[in-house]
């Protein structure tokens, strides 16, 4: 790509939904402490995470404000304690973020586009 032209926002939507739904198809049929124990798939699952926020530090300022639903915020701030693993990453927060907050993130992206 070249630097002159720039990424259509909505792309990155489509990214963060695709990197949502390999972690949940990562993750299926697993419990934390298998998943944990999983070793390629656990690296997998955690860099799609990465990938999630990656995507929605470049969606534009004033389309992250117009969708609040989406917790920008949240998602970008796991992204950077997942790539820089300050202080390590806690399994139970994460196993968390997995059940609980992509089958949600994933229902609210397709609903933003």
């Amino acid at each position: 790509m070249s630097e002159g032209r720039q990424r259509q926002w909505r792309f990155y939507l489509d990214d963060m939904t695709e990197f949502a739904e390999k972690v949940l198809a990562y993750t299926d049929g697993l419990d934390q402490e298998s998943f944990v124990a999983s070793g390629i798939t656990y690296d997998a699952t955690l860099r799609n995470l990465e990938l999630i926020g990656e995507a929605a530090r470049h969606v534009p300022h004033e389309i992250r404000t117009d969708r609040p639903q989406i917790p920008w915020r949240m998602i970008i701030a796991t992204r950077n304690r997942l790539i820089h693993g300050y202080l390590g990453i806690d399994q139970d927060t994460l196993w968390s973020i997995i059940q609980d907050d992509i089958p949600e993130l994933v229902r609210v992206l397709k609903d933003a586009k």
